[in-house]
């Protein structure tokens, strides 16, 4: 075996070793964040960073504003009630939500995700021609009061946490629809620019989304960046336009379009 193939397995076995230690000091604690990580495996921040990054993508941990936690595997569902984030930020939701309306025009059809922030532009939407998709209880109750907007429901199991239907046959019924807006957003983005969520079957509503509308806005407030959760939505690269609260150094480091409140 020639000496650079031994360097190269050398390499791998450190960084799996290390990565390794990292899940067995996170598993001592609710959080730690990269500076105690490097300065305990006497590393370098940017190599902590790697390691994170690749233990995220195997969804074994979470990691929020420069520190990281283990995922426990019966803490998969772990986000907040739909009550709990409707309370949350909610003046900077109410006013993201309005910056969107300049995308609504008459004629279109939306789909809406069951996020707070979609409920609230659905509570501001004008009573005009639309048509509305969603998997949103209490957007489908705001829906039911305007009597020109015509209401499309996803249907499926309600998951009263968090106030949105689960459909598995979501695929045959998107055949059907044809979607020129996707409006949504995500519990977080991440330092790569990948969206998260924190359960399976959301992200994959919103994955799903994604891939069929003709364009797609995402309504992010500032407390969301540098998150991650438990499930991969996918890159902001996909979105074509964000609109936030946040500074733009974090819109910068999420890569994706930009709108300012």
């Amino acid at each position: 075996m020639s000496e650079l193939m031994l360097k190269q397995q050398s390499q791998i076995l450190q960084k799996h070793n290390r990565q390794q230690r990292i899940i067995a000091l996170l598993s001592g604690c609710d959080w730690l964040t990269t500076d105690a990580l490097a300065e305990t495996l006497a590393v370098s921040k940017e190599t902590i960073r790697r390691d994170l990054n690749a233990l995220q993508q195997q969804g074994k941990i979470l990691r929020q504003h420069g520190r990281a936690r283990l995922i426990h595997p019966d803490s998969r569902d772990g986000g907040e009630p739909f009550g709990t984030r409707l309370k949350s930020h909610y003046a900077d939701k109410a006013d993201i939500a309005r910056l969107a309306l300049d995308w609504v025009s008459e004629g279109m059809t939306l789909a809406l995700d069951a996020s707070s922030t979609c409920f609230h532009l659905a509570r501001q939407l004008p009573d005009i021609k639309l048509t509305v998709f969603t998997n949103s209880l209490p957007i489908c109750h705001e829906m039911a009061k305007r009597e020109r907007i015509t209401l499309i429901c996803s249907g499926g199991m309600l998951e009263r946490k968090y106030r949105c239907y689960v459909n598995p046959t979501l695929v045959t019924l998107l055949r059907s629809l044809e979607i020129d807006l996707f409006i949504f957003s995500c519990e977080g983005v991440d330092e790569q620019g990948i969206m998260w969520d924190p359960v399976e079957h959301n992200a994959a509503f919103k994955a799903q989304l994604l891939r069929r509308a003709d364009q797609s806005l995402l309504l992010i407030d500032k407390s969301k960046f540098q998150r991650s959760s438990e499930v991969m939505i996918g890159q902001i690269s996909q979105v074509t336009q964000m609109i936030t609260d946040a500074p733009l150094s974090r819109r910068e480091a999420a890569r994706g379009g930009l709108s300012e409140v």
